[in-house]
C-alpha cells in the first residue's frame, strides 16, 4: 500500500524524524490520519527494533510538544505486518484548530496542513481564520459551579487498572481550566454530580407504558456507565430455538455493538448542554440516544466509516485509560457491522442509534425484592400527592438543609425508582417536578395493604 492523504510512512523512530510536523498536519486535517513506523515511503516493512521503547517516545513527543492538547485524540498501537513488529499512531481530526508545534508557535513554521501525501505548512490568513473560529465553549474550559468535588471513585478505577493517580492527576487528565479551577470534565468525572442518567422500560412499542424507570446518575460518569452497562446485559437475554436438529441460541441484540453504542453515548454526548445520554427498552427496540448531532467538519459518510472527531478529548482519554473504548475510530465500524447505517438517526440536536430485537421482548417488569426503604424515603413518599418542586417537598417535610434533603431524602427514593422527574432529559431545569413512580405507588399501597 502506498501513502495516501491519510496514511503517511516512516522508516524508524529518530531525533532528526519531525514527527511533530505529521501528527500536527493529521490533527488539523478534517479526516484526521494514521503514521506508521517502521516501513519505508515505497510501503516496504522494516520493523521497529524496540516497538515499547518507541511507543513510549512517540507519546511523550506528541503530549508534550503540540499544542493545543492532543491528549485523547492520539493512539500508539502495535502491530505485526510480514512477521516485523511496527507502530501505528492514530491520529483524530481535533476540535481545537489550529494545533501547532509548541517550539514555534502559530506561525508557518508550526503550523501545518495535510495536502495530498505531504505534511504542508499553513498559510498565515488560514491559522488567524481556524484561530478565530476556534471551539471555545467545550466541557474542558467551562468551569463547574462545585470547586468542592472529590474523585475517590475515578482513583478506584485507574488502581483496579494498575494506574494510580497522583497529586498531580487534576491537571494530568485536563479536569482544570486555565485558572486551574475544575472545569466539567472534573464535574462529571466527580464523585457527585447532578448529572442524571436514566434506563427506562416501556411494555410496548411507545413511550405511553413506561414499566421501569432506573436512575445510575449522581456520581462519576465512569460508575454511571458501567451500571448502565450491566443493566442493559441483564435485559439482553439469550433465547432459544429448538428445531429437529439443533438448538440456536442468540440474544436480542448483538453484545459487541450494543456495547460500543452505550459508552459512544457517554463519551460523545454534548454536555455544554446539560442534557445527559438516555437509553429507553422498547418491546421491540432499544433506543440510545446522546445530545449534539455530528460535530462540525464532520459528514455522515466520513462518521460511517470510522473517521474521528471526538467532541469530549478529556473524557476520551479517561475512558481509554481505563480500557473501555479501543482505538480511535473503532466503534461505529463494529455497529455497521450487524445492524448497517440505517440503525443511525441524525437530527439537528441529537444522534440516536435504534437496535431492533432479535424477538419481541417480554413486556414484564424485572423481576425485584420489595425495595429497602428508610424511614427517610417513607416519609417522602407519604406526602407526595401529584408532581412537587423540590422546595415544595422540602416545605411538606419540614426541611430547610437542601443538601441533607437531597442526600438522605430525594436521591434514594429516584435511585430506588420510587420518584420519578417530569422533565427527565433536563434534570436540573427550573421547572422540574418529582412524582411517584408506578413502583412507589406499589410499594404505598403494600404498606397500607399491610398496615
Amino acid at each position: 500500500m502506498s501513502e495516501t492523504n491519510r496514511i503517511e510512512y516512516k522508516s524508524s523512530l529518530t531525533k532528526d524524524l519531525d514527527l511533530e510536523k505529521e501528527v500536527v498536519a493529521f490533527l488539523n486535517y478534517r479526516e484526521g490520519g494514521l503514521i506508521y513506523v517502521g516501513i519505508d515511503k515505497t510501503g516496504k516493512v522494516l520493523g521497529v527494533s524496540d516497538a515499547d521503547s518507541d511507543a513510549l517516545k512517540i507519546k511523550d513527543r506528541i503530549k508534550n510538544n503540540i499544542s493545543p492538547s492532543a491528549m485523547g485524540l492520539f493512539d500508539v498501537v502495535s502491530e505485526e505486518h510480514e512477521g516485523k513488529e511496527i507502530i501505528k499512531i492514530i491520529v483524530a481530526s481535533g476540535s481545537e484548530k489550529p494545533y501547532f508545534k509548541k517550539k514555534y508557535g502559530m506561525t508557518e513554521r508550526g503550523c501545518f496542513i495535510r495536502i495530498g501525501t505531504a505534511a504542508e505548512p499553513m498559510p498565515q490568513m488560514m491559522i488567524d481564520k481556524l484561530f478565530a473560529t476556534r471551539t471555545r465553549n467545550s466541557i474542558g474550559k467551562i468551569k463547574a459551579h462545585r470547586q468542592d468535588l472529590s474523585f475517590e471513585q475515578l482513583r478506584i478505577y485507574y488502581e483496579e487498572k494498575k494506574k494510580p493517580l497522583n497529586k498531580q492527576f487534576k491537571k494530568n487528565l485536563e479536569l482544570l481550566t486555565e485558572d486551574h479551577s475544575i472545569n466539567y470534565a472534573g464535574y462529571l468525572m466527580a464523585d457527585e454530580n447532578n448529572v442524571s442518567i436514566k434506563v427506562a422500560k416501556y411494555s410496548g412499542v411507545d413511550r405511553v407504558h413506561l414499566i421501569e424507570n432506573n436512575e445510575y446518575g449522581y456520581c462519576s460518569l465512569i460508575k454511571a456507565t458501567k451500571s448502565v452497562l450491566d443493566k442493559i446485559e441483564l435485559e439482553n437475554r439469550t433465547s432459544a430455538t429448538i428445531t429437529s436438529k439443533e438448538r440456536k441460541e442468540q440474544r436480542l441484540w448483538n453484545a459487541i455493538a450494543l456495547r460500543e453504542a452505550i459508552i459512544n453515548a457517554f463519551v460523545h454526548n454534548d454536555y455544554t448542554r446539560e442534557i445527559p445520554p438516555k437509553f429507553e427498552l422498547f418491546a421491540d427496540r432499544i433506543e440510545i440516544t446522546s445530545a449534539g448531532s455530528l460535530p462540525e467538519g464532520l459528514s455522515k459518510e466520513e462518521f460511517f466509516e470510522g473517521y474521528s472527531i471526538p467532541r469530549n478529548k478529556e473524557l476520551m482519554r479517561i475512558y481509554k485509560d481505563l480500557e473501555m473504548v479501543e482505538q480511535l475510530g473503532s466503534g461505529i465500524p463494529r455497529i455497521l457491522e450487524t445492524y448497517g447505517k440505517d440503525c443511525c438517526q441524525f437530527s439537528e440536536n441529537f444522534l440516536r442509534m435504534i437496535f431492533p430485537a432479535k424477538e419481541k421482548v417480554t413486556p414484564q417488569v424485572t423481576p425485584q425484592v420489595t425495595p429497602q426503604v428508610t424511614p427517610q424515603v417513607e416519609k417522602l413518599l407519604e406526602v407526595i400527592k401529584g408532581e412537587h418542586s423540590r422546595q415544595e417537598l422540602q416545605n411538606k417535610l419540614s426541611l430547610s438543609d437542601r443538601e441533607y434533603f437531597r442526600k438522605e431524602f430525594l436521591q434514594p427514593a429516584i435511585e430506588e425508582g420510587l420518584i420519578g422527574l417530569t422533565i427527565p432529559e433536563k434534570p436540573k431545569s427550573s421547572k422540574q417536578k418529582y412524582k411517584l413512580t408506578e413502583k412507589g405507588e406499589n410499594f404505598l399501597r403494600s404498606g397500607k395493604s399491610k398496615g
